[in-house]
């Protein structure tokens, strides 16, 4: 079956030189084909839409917002120009809300996502994983990853108007992760996934894996989905483009045969972590110059990410960054960047 129209021609040649200098990334010589753009998008948006005292399943189910409540924020986000998001799984959620774009026929595409759980215990590897994971564990997480991919296999061809491309697996494969998948069998995913659909298939995760691990599942992705955090790697707000630059400029050195979408790239405004770097400033100006940057080259961009999840981290550490990232706040109110 042919994906490449649905990703307006994705896999054409790009063309890369030497990483540009500092004092003006934005001159960076990485460039794209300009339909390499997924469905035409410079600057999309990652969502999942847990509010306060929400969260997705963590072992004892799932607690989703309601259709009301993921309406509001579809809105919000048409009324702020982005009409193409990126969602995490293929649970009831995203059921949700795929089923209100095409009831209220919102001008929104999806990159559909699929959940895949430890199939191997990384205890060894991730540094928060202090006790390996049963193998009965592991067994049953395989099931659930077989379940997952049918059920996203379901919607997509469903819901192939609004889904346009799907993305098999979250960092299930970085050295540090605490949901690790063998790389062999993402591959196998990967192929039944896209012998039982139309659209384009991706997996996300962390540049430095693809640059070094990442050519055997380049070979059967339609385009590599790439995730880089400045901000995680202590860098500050003046070498923040740059070092994304850098990133993928890697990643196409090292695999220069397929096309790059940035699945995940953003700045926190409140980070314990990293204190005197994060701030709505920060994050605006962050925003402004990926933006300037991904038209340039042709690159489509999943801001990471729509709105602060206070689910994420450490419930006792309200300032922990996993939980501000969002470029409008938990009650929806705008950040700097969007106002």
């Amino acid at each position: 079956m042919n994906k490449l129209p649905v990703l307006l021609g994705l896999a054409l040649m790009t063309t890369a030189c030497s990483t540009s200098d500092d004092s003006s990334p934005a001159d960076a010589d990485f460039t794209q084909a300009p339909d390499a753009l997924l469905q035409g998008e410079v600057m999309a948006m990652s969502y999942s839409g847990f509010r306060g005292g929400q969260h997705p399943d963590r072992g004892a189910g799932a607690n989703n917002p309601s259709q009301e409540e993921i309406l509001e924020d579809l809105q919000i986000l048409v009324d702020h120009d982005f009409n193409l998001i990126r969602m995490y799984d293929s649970k009831e959620n995203t059921v949700t809300t795929l089923e209100l774009i095409r009831e209220h026929e919102l001008p929104v595409k999806v990159l559909l996502g699929i959940w895949l759980d430890a199939e191997f215990s990384n205890h060894e590897g991730c540094p928060w994983l202090d006790e390996p994971i049963p193998d009965e564990e592991l067994a049953a997480n395989a099931v659930k990853n077989g379940e997952e991919i049918e059920q996203a296999i379901e919607l997509a061809n469903e819901y192939d108007d609004i889904v346009v491309a799907i993305n098999v697996g979250n960092e299930a494969l970085v050295e540090w992760n605490d949901h690790m998948v063998p790389l062999e069998r993402v591959i196998e995913y990967v192929r039944h996934v896209k012998a039982a659909t139309t659209q384009p298939v991706t997996v996300a995760d962390n540049y430095e894996w693809w640059i070094a691990d990442g050519a055997p599942l380049a070979e059967v992705v339609d385009f590599l989905g790439v995730h880089t955090y400045a901000a995680w790697e202590d860098k500050t707000i003046d070498e923040g483009l740059s070092y994304t630059i850098e990133n993928i400029e890697g990643v196409h050195a090292a695999l220069p045969d397929k096309p790059i979408a940035i699945l995940e790239a953003g700045w926190a405004t409140t980070a314990e972590e990293f204190p005197g770097e994060a701030s709505e400033e920060n994050q605006a100006r962050y925003y402004r110059e990926l933006l300037d940057w991904a038209t340039a080259a042709n690159v489509s961009v999943f801001f990471f990410e729509a709105f602060d999840e206070p689910w994420k981290g450490d419930p006792d550490n309200e300032d922990g960054a996993e939980k501000h990232w969002g470029i409008f706040f938990v009650d929806r109110t705008p950040k700097l960047v969007m106002q």
